[in-house]
């Protein structure tokens, strides 16, 4: 069943009977001891339970008349398009029994900062184009003063109900959460997901529901961190240049790498490379660089040691205010900050 409504001050249900859905009002706050913490730590365990009725939470965002929101749901899986209407501070909430994946499609931010349980606070300014995915019963919490009205869909499922395959195990998978992250595949997915529900119509429910089990498969992917089958985007480099060109990167952080050696390596001119790049990797080959330095330097910072002078000279920077300054770039957040999170 495909229920498209408004207000959204109601959740809906998913019925595994095959019943018309029926909506109800949740509000962790009017459970038993008004403990929003306890209720997060009993949803912690993944969701076995096979109950015909299983209410959906959406992110709480206070003030309320500071955004609209459309909510979309099908057979386990709800989706919700928020739009701010004003600039002003604004703060979201959410804790529940189903996984959140959100899409920030556009959100600058003067000031702010997210953070989800397990993971360090972020007070990335732009995090436009970006991901962020918060498991079942962990804590999500941001609070922003927004430079831009903020545009974000929120994808709320529970994969055990999905249509997928049960060899998977995905009612037993522990998913980790990630913030302010991206994925070309998984962008991909959300967002022809999102266009078709703005444009919803009956003819387009099984699409959708189908894009939705795409979907939770491509976030169980990137958690088990098994390559993707991805489809060759047309004007984009081939399979074996994506490979031969990321393990050259990987090889060679530590140095500086000129276009041309890398537009040699999978003979095209650097013209051409450049562009087949972007469109294969999402962005340009000196950014990509520079992000899988600054993730290896996130692992080198979990460690005890080295210093982090050390770690910015181990993974290609000459100065450590150059390293602090795209390290803050990347992840919100400096070195320092990021290796004291993590004691």
């Amino acid at each position: 069943m495909f229920i498209d409504r408004l207000p959204l001050n109601v959740s809906p249900s998913v019925n595994r009977s095959g019943s018309p859905p029926r909506t109800r009002e949740y509000d962790w706050r009017a459970r038993p001891g008004n403990d929003q913490h306890a209720f997060c730590k009993q949803a912690r365990p993944p969701f076995h339970n096979p109950a015909a009725d299983m209410a959906f939470p959406t992110v709480e965002i206070s003030p309320s008349d500071v955004v609209r929101r459309r909510v979309v749901s099908w057979q386990g899986m709800v989706a919700e398009i928020t739009q701010m209407t004003r600039n002003e501070r604004i703060e979201s909430r959410f804790c529940g029994p189903v996984h959140l994946l959100a899409m920030y499609e556009r959100g600058v931010r003067h000031d702010g900062s997210t953070v989800i349980e397990g993971m360090p606070k972020s007070t990335l300014r732009d995090f436009s184009r970006k991901l962020s995915f918060v498991p079942a019963g962990n804590k999500f919490h941001d609070w922003q003063t927004p430079q831009v009205p903020a545009r974000v869909v929120y994808f709320y499922f529970d994969p055990s109900a999905l249509a997928i395959s049960s060899e998977c195990d995905i009612a037993d998978m522990q998913l980790a959460p990630k913030l302010f992250f991206e994925d070309c595949a998984l962008w991909d997915t959300a967002l022809k997901l999102t266009v078709l529900i703005e444009n919803a119509g009956s003819e387009n429910q099984l699409y959708i529901e189908a894009l939705g089990v795409v979907l939770a498969h491509e976030l169980l992917r990137l958690n088990a961190g098994t390559p993707r089958i991805e489809p060759q985007l047309r004007g984009g480099l081939a399979a074996w240049q994506q490979r031969t060109v990321v393990a050259y990167v990987e090889e060679h952080l530590d140095e500086p790498i000129s276009l041309a050696t890398l537009a040699q390596l999978v003979r095209l001119s650097p013209h051409y490379f450049c562009r087949a790049f972007k469109q294969s990797f999402g962005m340009p080959p000196h950014r990509f660089h520079t992000s899988r330095r600054i993730e290896r330097a996130k692992i080198l910072l979990a460690k005890p040691a080295p210093s982090v002078t050390d770690i910015g000279f181990t993974v290609g920077f000459s100065q450590t205010s150059s390293f602090t300054a795209a390290f803050r770039r990347a992840t919100g957040t400096t070195p320092t900050a990021y290796h004291r999170s993590l004691c």
